[in-house]
């Protein structure tokens, strides 16, 4: 029995304000944190999101990383706009539930291993069969089929698979892999754009489809060109640190006070603002000042003049200057920098939110913003368990059946 439920019910959440996808209801079945991101993304725009975890097993999200009075913060941000059910999928009363609300939903999320549905009676052809509109997005490290489909699969296995790694870090240092969930947020991109476009697809011709997403695919196309690269030219991209091989002077920068700050000049005009700026136009008349490519193999002498005048500067003057010069620098901000931000401010990128186990905290933004239907966060990440109720006497069940099926090990 799911201990959240032997106790007073938490306070149901606000009603849910319309939003874009206002009468869209997402089954996230998902866990560690490509799925579970990519149903957020759409609970932020008005979806009607349900968290569905194992009764004694709740998403590992809930443990990880820093907790306060014993909640875990990284749930509250994945577990916004999400109302939470308690189910055992591989008991018979769990199928028939979740049957029961995949005929009344318009999308699942899931990302166990390829077949685990399927041994539980709850693969593509009984969904399909009691819901023939429902789109079904499967979100696996390395996809339904092939040689590596049945392995565990992270995020931190596809920066490394997809070509990332090798090219990060410093030309004479070890292959560097980012300390955050890099692929799993741009598998949940590519996620919630799937759904979207099944969606649309499903508008047209009435039939729901399987999306068949694997991790190492999202994070290969962010790449950019190198297969073209490889398959025309033989070129393989080595790492390279901060700087780039298309245009210099491109890298970070320590200030006169100790900050760093990081100049690009992708553009010609600017590079050439940039060297009038740090008092060296006759860099300017080199001809292989005329090109990235041509700069960039002279980043050595570029950092020189560039690195020095900055490292003249406080961080302040230098940001100032280079407004002035409308020549491109940013802070490299720590979490500290970016709460403070004046234009993360000005867009509102960090919101407060209240919360009901923590008072008010503090999170990230929506993604975007519409005009005319603007997302929302409604809540933050709820208790294991808190909607379970409620969802189930939302399709149909009595309260004799829903003690029926807590007996039963289902919730």
């Amino acid at each position: 029995m799911n201990d959240s439920l032997t106790h007073e019910a938490p306070a149901q959440p606000p009603a849910p304000s319309a939003g874009p996808l206002d009468g869209l209801r997402v089954l996230d079945l998902a866990t560690l944190f490509a799925g579970p991101l990519a149903a957020t993304m759409l609970g932020d725009f008005g979806a009607d999101v349900i968290k569905v975890e194992h009764p004694h097993k709740p998403d590992p999200s809930r443990g990880h990383g820093p907790a306060k009075d014993g909640v875990g913060l990284w749930w509250k941000l994945l577990g916004r706009n999400k109302r939470n059910l308690t189910l055992d999928l591989s008991t018979p009363g769990g199928r028939d539930v979740l049957l029961r609300l995949a005929a009344e939903s318009d999308v699942i999320i899931e990302n166990f291993r390829p077949g685990t549905l399927e041994k539980w009676g709850l693969g593509w052809d009984e969904l399909s069969s009691a819901n023939p509109r429902l789109v079904l997005a499967r979100v696996t490290g390395f996809g339904q089929f092939g040689p590596y489909a049945r392995r565990p699969g992270f995020g931190t296995l596809a920066e490394a698979m997809s070509g990332f790694a090798a090219i990060t870090g410093e030309a004479d240092g070890p292959p560097t892999l980012p300390p955050f969930g890099l692929a799993d947020s741009i598998a949940a991109l590519s996620t919630a754009y799937a759904v979207m476009a099944a969606l649309h697809s499903r508008d047209r011709t009435g039939r729901g489809q399987v999306i068949d997403m694997a991790i190492i695919e999202p994070m290969l196309t962010v790449l950019g060109p190198q297969p073209i690269w490889y398959d025309q030219l033989g070129h393989v991209q080595p790492r390279t640190g901060n700087r780039s091989a298309n245009n210099a002077p491109r890298n970070t920068y320590r200030t006169a006070d100790g900050a760093w700050l990081a100049v690009s000049t992708s553009a010609q005009s600017v590079a050439e603002r940039v060297l009038r700026l740090v008092g060296h136009p006759e860099f300017l008349d080199e001809p292989w000042f005329a090109t990235g490519a041509g700069r960039a193999r002279h980043a050595d002498e570029l950092d020189e003049v560039v690195g020095g005048w900055i490292g003249r500067h406080d961080r302040d003057e230098v940001i100032a200057a280079f407004e002035r010069a409308e020549a491109a620098v940013a802070p490299v901000n720590d979490i500290r920098d970016v709460m403070a931000d004046e234009q993360y401010r000005a867009l509102g990128s960090i919101t407060e939110v209240e919360d009901e186990e923590l008072g008010t905290v503090r999170m990230q933004n929506v993604l975007f913003r519409l005009s005319e239907t603007p997302g929302a966060i409604k809540w933050a990440g709820r208790p294991h368990g808190s909607d379970t109720e409620t969802v189930l006497a939302e399709i149909g069940l009595s309260e004799a059946e829903i003690t029926e099926l807590r007996d039963g090990g289902a919730l």
